[in-house]
């Protein structure tokens, strides 16, 4: 556990760059810092496309694009891979140290360094966590954790209600998937968060419905269904995140608050393009409800970038020179939804629903005999066709290494400007933050 003194120490002046001016900053009262995770270039090139419905003329800029100030390296300092995983790259983006791939929290020497988060605790700012994974999940634990593994979910989510600044809760308000992390056999984390005086809900209306300024949000036992699945009883990134600020904003002090576009990743390990671009949209709003929330202020700065990008997406395959999103407009939902309704149907034509365009006898055959396998096995058969249907490319299901965008809005927006390490994105944040 950090305490006041380990915070008062690394927040002075030799945890910084020695390049960085800050001659004349105002101080910031308010910080949201949206992170897609695995949002590179190509996903955000894609979105522009995907939201131009002509394939004519010039598009319209995305969101991103007018905020857009530079870019940042997201290589981490393992010794066995020069290409990052999200822990790694998440405690950077929290703490302004690189570490080692799984580390949260910790510095290269598995010594806990104090978090923006915590630092806007110490402060006496309101702190918030929103994503669409389990809210004990690898870059949103970076901002409240010091574990030496991404992997020890039960641990964070106890430290997420044990660890105090002093002796204040450390979080305020989480968003998020996580329900069977906290309810365990072992510990009901819910009902002690009750016990400390914070809210409970695990659908939309009661997101809505609710009044406490202190509020645990579990809407999914791991994480939310992509944006494209969810039903009504599902709140999307942007409503979690309006739900958020409005309880941060009551605090005088002001607040930090973290979103997570969280299953960008996951849907470019899988490759799968009808995913990705449908968290794209939901991250895109986020955003939106960020700027909105800003753009009547002049306290406030709004930062979204990436941890890094995953899948090698290319906007294009095979020298097509044509990219083709309104196939992945038509699809109703995820390759992993298709398939497991064909698994109970049994029938192709319940891909009329799903995929109304027309499909090549020979794929259709493809789909069907995946039918007499695993839900797996379909998934990636219509993910493959998908995929080739729309022209995207892959070249892996990892991570990959380029640098990714950085946009901001309000505040101080020109000091993340340029070229700069995904660690000094925290280090500018230390030291702006009133």
């Amino acid at each position: 556990m950090l305490n006041s003194t380990v915070l008062q120490r690394d927040s002075k002046l030799n945890l910084f760059h020695p390049i960085m001016k800050y001659t004349g900053t105002k101080k910031v009262k308010n910080v949201i810092l949206l992170i897609g995770d695995g949002m590179g270039f190509s996903y955000t090139t894609g979105l522009r496309y995907f939201n131009h419905d002509s394939q004519k003329g010039f598009m319209n800029p995305t969101i991103f694009d007018q905020y857009f100030v530079g870019t940042q390296s997201t290589y981490s300092l393992d010794t066995e891979s020069n290409i990052t995983d999200s822990a790694a790259a998440g405690t950077a983006l929290a703490t302004g140290h690189k570490t080692y791939n799984g580390a949260l929290g910790l510095n290269i020497d598995k010594q806990a360094v104090p978090t923006v988060l915590e630092y806007a605790k110490f402060r006496g700012k309101s702190t918030g966590l929103v994503g669409t994974s389990q809210v004990n999940h690898a870059t949103l634990a970076a901002f409240a954790s010091h574990v030496e593994s991404r992997e020890q979910y039960d641990q964070i989510a106890d430290d997420y209600l044990d660890e105090r600044i002093d002796s204040k809760q450390k979080i305020d308000v989480m968003l998020g998937g996580g329900t069977s992390y906290f309810v365990r056999n072992d510990r009901n984390l819910v009902e002690e968060f009750a016990k400390n005086h914070f809210g409970y809900v695990t659908d939309l209306q009661e997101l809505v419905t609710n009044k406490t300024e202190q509020l645990l949000g579990l809407f999914a036992p791991v994480e939310l269904p992509k944006q494209i699945d969810r039903d009504a009883t599902v709140p999307s990134l942007s409503q979690m995140t309006k739900a958020a600020l409005q309880r941060l904003k009551q605090n005088p002090n002001g607040f930090f608050l973290l979103v997570e576009g969280s299953q960008i990743d996951w849907a470019g390990h899988d490759n799968d393009i009808v995913g990705a671009m449908s968290e794209v949209k939901d991250f895109e709003a986020a955003f939106k409800a960020a700027i909105q929330f800003a753009s009547d202020r002049e306290d406030t700065i709004v930062i979204a970038t990436a941890d890094h990008s995953t899948g090698g997406m290319s906007i294009d395959r095979n020298g097509n020179y044509k990219w083709n999103p309104s196939v992945i407009k038509s699809i109703t939902s995820t390759p992993l939804v298709i398939a497991r309704r064909l698994h109970e149907t049994k029938d192709l034509t319940t891909l009329q629903h799903h995929m109304p365009f027309d499909l090549h006898e020979e794929d259709l055959k493809t789909i069907q005999a995946t039918l007499e396998m695993e839900v797996e096995d379909t998934r990636q058969a219509l993910i493959n066709i998908i995929n080739h249907y729309s022209s995207t490319g892959w070249t892996t299901k990892g991570h990959t290494g380029e640098d990714v965008p950085v946009y901001a809005y309000g505040l101080n927006r020109h000091l993340f400007s340029g070229r700069m390490e995904n660690s000094d994105i925290p280090r500018i944040l230390f030291r702006i933050m009133d």
